[in-house]
């Protein structure tokens, strides 16, 4: 499981060697104040952002990338973006079983296990390959946004093996959606294995909706320029 990890340092560093210009009576480089504004802002807004993503359940690359981008929002729009965004998935998604929640400013798309993959295994369904081109479809059109693929299981069996799972799935679903042209730097992929239960798992019921891996999708534009 190769994790996607950012270190909240080397953004703001890279944000603010963006803004660099040549002094033209000096020849010494320097920090534009327009360039240097958003630049601060994304670093301070990284940190913000990975606490408040943090404590909102959302993986610590997510809670750091959504951070840098709240930092540099360019205007309003957000929740029109995000409007447009969440209309189009219901369309695109309706009818396959996969649920399109939104949480404020995010959306969530609950893909159940048993219409995602085989009993017990991490190879997506051919027969779920379409449903994937949709999102993928939605994802490239709305580029501005990072997305947490994050896998989940029941309490059945041990914990390390279904941590394993959840982290297989998850991969699995991030490697699809970047074979369709998602850029794998939007993209935070985390198994959170059967820590995070939507149900209890003492019934099936309840065990398989616990079986799930959740795409979420959250708005991050930087000056307009998309991730």
């Amino acid at each position: 499981m190769h994790h996607r990890r950012l270190v909240p340092a080397a953004l703001a560093l890279a944000l603010l060697a963006t803004g660099c210009t040549t002094n033209p009576y000096t020849g010494e480089s320097q920090l534009s104040n327009t360039a240097g504004g958003a630049g601060i802002g994304a670093a301070l807004g990284a940190g913000t952002g990975y606490l408040i993503g943090r404590s909102t359940g959302l993986g610590a690359t997510t809670s750091t990338l959504v951070g840098a981008g709240v930092g540099a929002l360019a205007g309003g729009g957000i929740g029109a973006y995000m409007d447009n965004q969440e209309a189009e998935l219901r369309r695109q998604l309706q009818g396959t079983g996969v649920s399109v929640t939104r949480q404020g400013d995010r959306i969530v798309l609950n893909m159940p296990s048993n219409i995602t993959f085989p009993t017990d295994g991490d190879r997506i369904r051919p027969d779920f390959y379409p449903v994937l081109d949709s999102v993928g479809i939605v994802l490239r059109k709305y580029n501005n946004s990072v997305v947490e693929v994050a896998g989940n299981t029941d309490s059945q069996g041990s914990d390390s093996y279904n941590q394993g799972l959840s982290e297989r799935r998850a991969q699995a679903v991030a490697d699809y959606l970047t074979d369709q042209g998602i850029r794998e730097g939007r993209l935070d992929v985390v198994g959170y294995g059967e820590t995070r239960p939507v149900a209890e798992n003492t019934s099936e019921a309840g065990r398989a909706e616990n079986r799930r891996v959740e795409v979420t999708i959250i708005p991050t534009p930087r000056n307009g320029t998309p991730l």
